[in-house]
């Protein structure tokens, strides 16, 4: 069972263990059900891939390919500015008053949770 993730798609993170650590980059994707990212340039694996040929001259060529692997959530952190200073911050959940519209005009204001930076208090 996976845990709620409180990291995104495009927050930009810092590696915090690992080969990797003190790697700093933006998130490509979230693999929630297992519990892991891929990091932009960080965990950089090669792979080796075979010709494919597809009848006529149409296939891909083959030969080796370098292309980031996933990350386990628990090994990166967010990012946050802090005095101009880049910072690692955990993520907390605060819930807002906003206002909406129904679709008839009329106005009214409810809640919606929004993720915190916990060093600075600042909405991401």
């Amino acid at each position: 069972m996976a845990g709620k993730l409180t990291i995104k798609k495009g927050d930009v993170v810092r590696v915090i263990a690992g080969k990797d650590k003190g790697a700093e980059g933006k998130v490509i994707a979230v693999l929630a059900e297992q519990n892991r990212l891929l990091v932009e340039g960080v965990n950089r694996v090669k792979r080796h891939t075979k010709v494919v040929r597809q009848g006529g001259r149409s296939g891909t060529t083959g030969g080796i390919i370098t292309q980031e692997a996933s990350i386990h959530a628990s090994n990166v952190m967010l990012l946050t500015e802090v005095k101009g200073k880049k910072v690692t911050t955990r993520v907390g959940a605060k819930r807002v008053e906003v206002e909406k519209t129904r679709s008839d005009g009329s106005k009214y204001t409810t809640h919606r949770s929004v993720r915190v930076a916990t060093k600075n208090g600042e909405e991401i």
